[in-house]
């Protein structure tokens, strides 16, 4: 009889006596030790010394991510919240739900084209400049460029560089990120701005968070702004106001 191999995790395990998060005892060597922001680093790379680049870096997406206003997700958080003031949880879940490849989570498509970029033997520009013209003729959503508000520029983006390259991080991922805009502006014959999650998505390459779990990153940012949400809409209500004006604003038609 074949023998299932048995899982194992790396990550924490408890007694009672104590609790190991990698190799790291919780109450002696993390309480009171490491910030939220170097514990989450720890989380991800199991390295409990964090650099002070990769601790500021960190710190700025999450800060850059954490509110928006009254974005798609935030109504859902506030509608649900309504209906269900007893359960924060669910209403938190709700906005999460929007952290998608159209709101929010759309850094790791574009940290996708950055790792491309920078895998190209035939070199950035000629890579870069193959990706913004696929994209253009497939009139598929180029991840990391465009805002409709923001414009000519999105004010995050230079702001997050900056932070990055005054840590003097390697700028690769930026690099290959700025190499792609021009190309984006020549192909699609104007001006395109790198967002914020574009911006993101270089930022976490140069601080070694992959690819595949970027959007992870924003989930823990816009949970915290979407709690404040909550705190607002149960004192100043604007949840049944939303319904309503939806209700008044978009008329019943026979089909």
């Amino acid at each position: 009889m074949r023998t299932k191999p048995v899982p194992t995790t790396s990550i924490a395990y408890s007694n009672a006596e104590k609790i190991i998060v990698h190799e790291a005892d919780l109450v002696n060597d993390l309480i009171g030790e490491l910030t939220f922001t170097e514990m989450m680093l720890f989380m991800l790379t199991g390295k409990k010394e964090s650099t002070q680049a990769q601790v500021r870096i960190m710190d700025a997406v999450l800060v850059t991510l954490m509110e928006h206003g009254l974005t798609p997700s935030a109504i859902a958080t506030r509608l649900i919240y309504h209906s269900a003031p007893d359960s924060l949880q669910s209403a938190v879940a709700a906005g999460l739900l929007g952290v998608g490849t159209t709101f929010i989570g759309t850094m790791e498509g574009c940290a996708a084209n950055i790792e491309e970029i920078l895998a190209a033997p035939e070199g950035l520009e000629a890579r870069a400049l193959a990706i913004a013209q696929r994209h253009h003729q497939s009139r598929k959503p180029l991840h990391g460029f465009g805002h409709p508000h923001h414009k000519p520029d999105d004010p995050r983006t230079p702001k997050l560089f900056a932070v990055a390259e005054s840590e003097n991080v390697p700028g690769r991922h930026i690099g290959a990120l700025r190499t792609l805009s021009a190309q984006v502006d020549k192909v699609y014959g104007r001006h395109i701005t790198i967002n914020a999650t574009g911006g993101v998505a270089a930022l976490l390459g140069e601080i070694g968070i992959p690819q595949k779990i970027m959007r992870g990153i924003a989930v823990v940012s816009r949970s915290a702004g979407l709690v404040g949400h909550i705190l607002e809409e149960s004192r100043k209500p604007s949840a049944a106001f939303i319904w309503e004006t939806v209700e008044e604003a978009i008329p019943y038609v026979k089909e």
